[in-house]
């Protein structure tokens, strides 16, 4: 076989070049379609896929940037410092529906949007859900900390990443392009869409979404 192999690359150098660029551009093409080659991410998030798609018809309004996962990808590894300041991940929240957005001080828009998702956790938050917010200030605490309250957040956590890893890891995924992002991720930490925009979150078509997916993609009636 090696002697072959090489009789091959000898005779037709052109045909091997050819061949290696199908090769690069296959690889190419199967990074972009699937979340940054994470083919294995996608098998265990396979089962998501349906209440995923039971999502679409409620997407508009003020949440009509949202777009919902054609290939749900596991995203419990997604890491970053809980509000006691100790190391945490996207799995601890493993049981109930989570809205990880990420945002930063300097971001105009996640600003904007911030006091929307502290509605929405005081309406919605609790055993089913939970909105898991990671500014990425590479700052510190401090920063963040003294926005969030000169804005009268009383219902979100501070979490943080002054690394800016989670956001690099969401961007990987083709799931981030700027701040800020928010990702809808379910009980077993497969992501059934995101945003890459602001959102009046509690909004009646934000509030719907989240309803729906906490009842497994059934749309709350009424």
């Amino acid at each position: 076989m090696a002697e072959s192999r090489y009789r091959f690359m000898g005779q037709a150098p052109a045909r091997v070049a050819a061949v290696g660029l199908v090769g690069v551009l296959a690889a190419a093409l199967y990074v972009t379609l699937d979340g940054g080659g994470n083919g294995a991410d996608a098998a265990a998030c396979a089962a998501a896929r349906p209440g995923a798609e039971a999502l679409d018809p409620l997407v508009g309004g003020e949440i009509a940037a949202f777009q919902v996962a054609q290939t749900p990808l596991k995203l419990s590894d997604l890491a970053f410092t809980n509000a006691e300041g100790e190391p945490a991940t996207l799995g601890d929240f493993e049981g109930k529906i989570a809205l990880l957005n990420l945002w930063a001080t300097w971001c105009v828009p996640c600003r904007k949007e911030m006091p929307a998702l502290d509605r929405l956790q005081s309406a919605l938050g609790g055993e089913d859900f939970a909105v898991v917010p990671v500014s990425i200030d590479t700052g510190g605490r401090e920063r963040p900390a003294e926005f969030l309250k000169s804005i009268g957040v009383t219902s979100l956590p501070l979490y943080t990443d002054p690394s800016t890893e989670i956001f690099l890891e969401v961007k990987k995924r083709s799931l981030g392009i700027g701040l800020p992002v928010s990702i809808l991720v379910d009980r077993d930490g497969c992501h059934l869409g995101h945003m890459n925009a602001p959102a009046e979150w509690d909004s009646l078509e934000g509030q719907r979404l989240i309803e729906a997916a906490i009842k497994g993609g059934t749309p709350p009636q009424g």
